[in-house]
């Protein structure tokens, strides 16, 4: 009888123990989801928040509208997918694909002179074409997509 009450003791005291390590380890769980959700939720205010600085520097043509939109293009992508999908973002992914083929930095200045000002008559041309529907696609992103909209 000692022996059983000493062995159901035990029997007890190591479950209790489990029981605790598994508590111990599903709090470090929850902490850790918690940690990752803050984070994500913190990466994108981020991206939030420089959307609508380009929109907005986009809108006062503090930058090339151009290299604006292709920029925008990809901090949608990383911002939301679904966001980027809205028929008011294509404006962005039109002119990404029509200058993706342009080369940058190092490879530009690579480019002989005439091969730069073909593609600077294709900016200029895209710019043309595109600039209103942009300009609108960017006065939405900040008034109407955007959480904390911040009209420029």
């Amino acid at each position: 009888m000692a022996l059983t009450l000493a062995l159901v003791a035990l029997a007890l005291l190591v479950i209790g123990g489990l029981g605790f390590y598994a508590y111990r380890l599903w709090r470090q769980v929850w902490r850790r989801e918690r940690q990752q959700t803050d984070a994500e939720a913190s990466r994108r205010a981020s991206l939030a928040e420089h959307l609508r600085v380009l929109a907005s520097s986009l809108l006062d043509e503090q930058v090339p509208l151009i290299e604006g939109a292709i920029r925008i293009k990809v901090l949608i992508d990383n911002y939301d997918m679904t966001l980027g999908q809205d028929p008011r973002c294509q404006v962005f992914h039109q002119l990404y694909d029509a200058t993706e083929h342009v080369p940058t930095h190092a490879g530009w200045k690579a480019l002989d002179r005439d091969e730069r000002r073909r593609h600077e008559a294709n900016f200029s041309a895209l710019e043309l074409k595109h600039k209103a529907e942009a300009r609108r696609s960017a006065r939405w992103l900040l008034d109407e997509a955007l959480p904390g909209r911040q009209a420029a």
